[in-house]
């Protein structure tokens, strides 16, 4: 490991300084700004309607259908997958390296990706395929083809494939077992190579039950989870209830002058500042990364438009509620007032903070560093198990896409290695093996978003009139 460490850590993380910096957040924000006009900013004028295909349709019933998933359960399995550790730890390191104004352009970003992951939605459900067992399957790998027909269409879509099944089939479910194994021996003591043993035989269970139990899994998880964890959240922010106009403000302050708690001139603390909001933006709500439109290809829904409204209220969970809320209670328990990062990365106590313990610490604040420590760690336990179940699932499908059901079989035990792995390895390299993936995922993806466009506008007209 200290090898990898040595050798392999810092050219990837050039690599994905280059990528991040200079084309990442020119393609989503490009993309997002490109579907928001194309679609007369969907995500304002149909965001009540997703709202209510989502919670008028509530259920938990666990109802099985012949092929597929509920609209609800396929929300619940893009949540599961979006609202993990991007949310807990992402959050946090953008914070760390960028300041508080990062969760700016993380708001940013997600607003255009409501507009981009409904596109990815509605051509996920329009070009979506049955196997020949049955079994409902789709994603961009189908809507890359439809776009660019030929070699360039088959090389696109092999190459997210591949992209797609190392970012988050094994890298990116190694980030997840790292975090829940590291919080976890923070909290309680339980050695992290024990609770990867655990994962293991948890997830394997699930893996093997397929489609339908992974559904029922996450429609019963998520509501649960998201709810204790934002209970907590508010609690947090009730008892620093004085310090909330404060860290309103450093998000806001710090989004422009970043370069005050961070160093450095203006212009290269700014890009920092939303490179990172962009980066961690993009690993906490997926939009234009092309995971969760395999789970929104699965509903059962009258139209493509419908579950294109439902998907934009999944980003808006997972950001505007979640992450915020998380950001919040780390700005005003260690930023605002008296808190010990309130006048910037200076001192001592600088030293202690990471991306894994700041949201624990900041919770600690207020439920003491035991309670702080015990509550993420639980929570990030399911958070990230989620996402895991869901991102297995996306690997899935592009497994079956490059190699047949009989390479699925393959995949899920060389996961459930990366699983274990995970729970072993260095949080700095887990990271950046994970984020340079993702990027190429999306590189792919967004062509074919562009190459469909006038589908996506074509789709929702329909929709409008009728």
């Amino acid at each position: 490991m200290d090898f990898l460490n040595a050798t392999v850590l810092p050219v990837i993380q050039t690599l994905n300084a280059y990528l991040s910096d200079y084309i990442l957040v020119f393609l989503l924000v490009g993309t997002g700004l490109w579907f928001s006009f194309k679609t007369k900013f969907v995500q304002v004028r149909c965001f009540g309607e997703g709202m209510r295909n989502v919670f008028g349709k509530l259920t938990l019933n666990g109802k099985k259908h012949e092929s597929g998933m509920s609209s609800f359960q396929a929300l619940a399995t893009a949540i599961a997958a979006q609202v993990g550790t991007g949310n807990i730890v992402g959050a946090s390191g953008a914070i760390l390296t960028g300041g508080p104004g990062a969760i700016f352009w993380m708001w940013v970003i997600a607003f255009l990706g409501m507009a981009t992951i409904y596109a990815e939605a509605v051509l996920a459900q329009e070009t979506r395929v049955k196997t020949e067992s049955g079994e409902v399957m789709g994603g961009p790998v189908y809507y890359i083809t439809h776009a660019f027909k030929g070699k360039l269409g088959k090389f696109l879509a092999g190459f997210f494939a591949l992209a797609i099944t190392l970012a988050l089939g094994f890298f990116g479910c190694m980030v997840q077992s790292n975090s829940i194994g590291s919080t976890i021996q923070t909290a309680f003591g339980i050695p992290a190579w024990v609770v990867g043993i655990v994962l293991v035989v948890i997830c394997g269970f699930i893996f093997i039950g397929g489609t339908q139990r992974l559904a029922s899994v996450t429609e019963k998880i998520v509501p649960i989870m998201a709810a204790a964890f934002l209970l907590g959240a508010v609690i947090v922010l009730v008892v620093r209830i004085k310090y909330l106009p404060e860290a309103i403000g450093l998000i806001f302050k710090y989004a422009f002058a970043p370069q005050a708690i961070i160093g450095g001139g203006v212009g290269a603390a700014l890009k920092i500042a939303i490179s990172q909001g962009a980066k961690r933006g993009l690993f906490s709500n997926e939009a234009g990364m092309g995971s969760t439109p395999h789970a929104h290809a699965l509903a059962n829904v009258s139209c493509p438009h419908e579950q294109g409204t439902v998907a934009i209220t999944g980003v808006f969970i997972d950001t505007f509620v979640v992450l915020t809320l998380n950001a919040l209670v780390i700005i005003v328990s260690l930023y605002a007032g008296n808190g010990p990062l309130a006048g910037g990365y200076v001192g001592p106590a600088a030293e202690l903070f990471t991306k894994t313990n700041l949201a624990q610490s900041a919770f600690g604040v207020v439920f003491g560093a035991k309670g702080g420590a015990m509550f993420v760690a639980v929570a990030l336990f399911f958070f990230a198990f989620s996402t895991i179940l869901g991102w297995n699932m996306f690997g899935k499908v592009n497994v079956n896409y490059l190699f047949g059901e009989k390479g699925v079989k393959v995949y899920t035990i060389i996961g459930l290695v990366f699983i274990f792995l995970g729970t072993c390895m260095s949080s700095d390299l887990v990271w950046e093996l994970t984020d340079f993936a993702n990027y190429l995922m999306v590189l792919p993806n967004v062509l074919g978003l562009l190459g469909c466009s006038g589908l996506v506008v074509a789709l929702m007209k329909t929709k409008q009139k009728q």
